[in-house]
């Protein structure tokens, strides 16, 4: 044997052993892929599912938001009928029920009086620390 055959015997081995080597990752990758296939049309069948009821989720979710605008809208009605119907109240009566408490004050201090022409015998007033003290709050703390 020369050696140029010798050459390309060699040449031709390591081409063999290149392209058993290269035969096997294919068959690696092969599977690999048969195995993502599988994976992935497996989460496809679970997620089709599952995205249905997500989406109903969302449908009764958006339904329960429409009844709380409704109802959020009816009770704004309601706290402004009752917001005018104080303030009718209050101008219908008020003006009213203060003269009538006025003139019942008036009554009680013109009986209350009726005794009494003099005035207090203590009208004086103290000033504490910048303040103006009445008379009846001083004795009180004296004592």
């Amino acid at each position: 044997m020369t050696g140029g055959e010798v050459a390309g015997i060699l040449v031709a081995v390591f081409w063999a052993i290149l392209v058993s080597f290269l035969a096997v990752v294919l068959v690696r990758l092969a599977q690999t892929l048969r195995a993502t296939t599988r994976l992935v049309a497996d989460v496809t069948e679970q997620a089709v599912p599952l995205l249905a009821e997500a989406s109903s989720a969302v449908r009764s979710a958006q339904t329960q938001l429409d009844r709380v605008d409704a109802i959020a809208s009816d009770v704004q009605e309601v706290t402004s009928n009752a917001s005018a119907l104080s303030t009718t109240v209050a101008s219908t009566f008020g003006g009213p029920l203060v003269k009538v408490a006025a003139f019942g004050y008036g009554v009680r201090r013109a009986l209350g009086r009726k005794g009494e022409d003099a005035p207090p015998e203590d009208t004086r007033r103290t000033v504490i620390v910048g303040r103006t003290v009445p008379g009846a709050r001083r004795k009180k703390r004296k004592g």
